[in-house]
Formats: structure tokens, C-alpha cells, sequence
């Protein structure tokens, strides 16, 4: 049986009429979202959020998240959220305190059950207050390494919002996690339970190796930060394609990574007609 996970990120939700940057409406984008996770043809066990909801963290940008995410609620959906550099996470918490997935403690990591095959999600806090940059201090490191300890033998997906890689992005990875990142490597590399780990912040998808297992950013589902790989580059967005990520878990060492696209598409058409291929 597969296990899907599906992840959005980097919302940059807003006040109702206010604009991310002073010229994007992200709400719709979500909504859209919402609307793409809710056609998906294979329902997902679960829906993890990997940081950014918000654009400024603020009590009104969360109440006007949780109405537009509220159709996923109504489904059943549960719904695992992190905190960005763009999140207030004590008020991401009290905000969200009906999901009962954050603990009284200083950071929002926690872990969670996904689906009924055992796939287990650890959630893992790298934001630095007031900071665009991340960081994973010893607190947090050591609080990894015991979950993984502690769930050895089980699938584990760790899903966090700074990526713990050098995306060759500049202007990007110095907004990266700036401590941590080598012992996070070691830990990961410790545990060979861990099925992937999965990450926000960068508004594109974007693969390479963390400790010997594969890590990945996702799109968001409204602006993406330009492809440009110069050091120099200009800190700069553009509105290609938005979509989410599907994981879908189906046993040890086979989880599979698919892209979604939100929007309207011609199509689906088909390829053969009759058992034969058209012409």
C-alpha cells in the first residue's frame, strides 16, 4: 500500500487585500493549491507545510491561512505545518493550537504519524528569530538525533524549511542555515532509517545528497525565486509555473517524488485509440 505525503511551502499569505512585496495577491495561489491537492486522483494520507505561511507572522495572516486552508481541514486532511524566516512561531502556535501537533517548548518541531504503513514525519525548526537565515543550534540537533534514535527501524521523512545544502543560488544560500549544517550531515548520515529529507525556502525544486540520503526543495504555489546561478545574482521572483510536491511512500528505499502543477491544462487526451497509437 502507498503512502502519500503531499507539500506545499512558501505561501506568503497576507492580510485580505494587503500584497506580498506591494504587488502579489498570494492568496489566490492558495486557493488554487488547495483546489489542485483536492483533485489529486489518489487522496493524500497528509499534507506537511514547510515554512513561510506567513509573510510577516502576523495574528491576521494566520486567521486569513487558516480560512483559505479550511476546505483540507474539512476533509480530513491533517495538515503538519513548520515555521519559515517568514513566521512568528509562538504565534504560529497559538494560532494553530487546535492542531496539537506543536509542544510547549522553545522551537515548533514535533513528530507525526503518516498514514497507516508506519511512515513517520519529523519536523525539525530551523528559523532563527528575526533572522532570514537559519540555523540548528545544539538543542535542536540533539533533539534530531534522539528522534531518529528513537524511531530507528521505522521510514522517516525530516522535513524542515531552510535546506541544509548550497543551492549555488547566492543571494539565496546566504539566507541558508548557518550553523549545524555539517553536523546535521552526520546525524543524517548516522541514521539510515531516513527515507528523505524534504525543505522550503527556496521556491523551486531542487535535488542533491545530504549525508548520503536525498534532499529536495519544493515550488511554491505562487512566486518562485529566478534560476540564476550566479554568486551576484539579484535577489529577484518571478511568477513561473507554481505546484507542490507528492511523496509517495510505498516501502523501504521507495519513496518517489512527483511534481504537481497548479493551474488549468488541456488535456488529458490519449495516446491510443482503439489499441492503437494515433496518428
Amino acid at each position: 500500500m502507498t503512502t502519500l505525503l503531499a507539500q506545499i511551502t512558501d505561501l506568503h499569505i497576507r492580510e485580505p487585500g494587503r500584497l506580498a512585496y506591494g504587488r502579489l495577491d498570494t492568496a489566490p495561489y492558495l486557493r488554487a493549491a488547495v483546489g489542485a491537492l483536492q483533485g489529486l486522483r489518489q487522496r493524500p494520507d497528509a499534507v506537511v507545510l514547510t515554512g513561510d505561511l506567513t509573510d510577516f507572522g502576523r495574528a491576521d495572516e494566520y486567521a486569513h491561512l487558516a480560512e483559505l486552508l479550511a476546505p483540507l481541514e474539512a476533509a480530513g486532511l491533517p495538515l503538519f505545518m513548520l515555521p519559515g524566516n517568514h513566521d512568528e512561531r509562538h504565534q504560529l502556535r497559538r494560532s494553530f493550537a487546535h492542531h496539537g501537533h506543536f509542544p510547549d517548548t522553545e522551537f515548533c518541531q514535533y513528530t507525526a504519524a503518516v498514514g497507516r504503513e508506519g511512515l513517520q514525519l519529523v519536523c525539525l525548526d530551523t528559523v532563527q528569530a528575526g533572522k532570514g537565515h537559519g540555523t540548528l543550534c545544539a538543542a535542536r540537533l540533539r533533539w534530531l538525533d534522539d528522534e531518529l534514535a528513537r524511531l530507528a527501524g521505522q521510514p522517516v521523512i525530516v522535513a524542515m524549511h531552510h535546506p541544509p545544502f548550497a543551492t549555488l543560488i547566492g543571494h539565496m544560500d546566504r539566507l541558508g542555515i548557518v550553523e549545524g549544517v555539517e553536523e546535521f550531515s552526520r546525524i543524517v548520515a548516522a541514521h539510515p532509517n531516513i527515507e528523505r529529507v524534504i525543505c522550503g525556502h527556496l521556491h523551486r525544486t531542487i535535488y542533491t545528497h545530504v549525508g548520503g540520503r536525498l534532499a529536495s526543495t519544493a515550488p511554491s504555489p505562487a512566486h518562485q525565486v529566478c534560476l540564476d546561478l550566479a554568486p551576484d545574482a539579484a535577489s529577484a521572483w518571478t511568477l513561473e509555473p507554481p505546484g507542490f510536491h507528492v511523496h509517495a511512500w510505498s516501502g523501504p528505499g521507495r519513496l518517489v517524488t512527483h511534481v504537481a502543477s497548479i493551474g488549468e491544462h488541456p488535456g488529458p487526451f490519449p495516446f491510443h485509440d482503439g489499441g492503437k497509437l494515433i496518428d
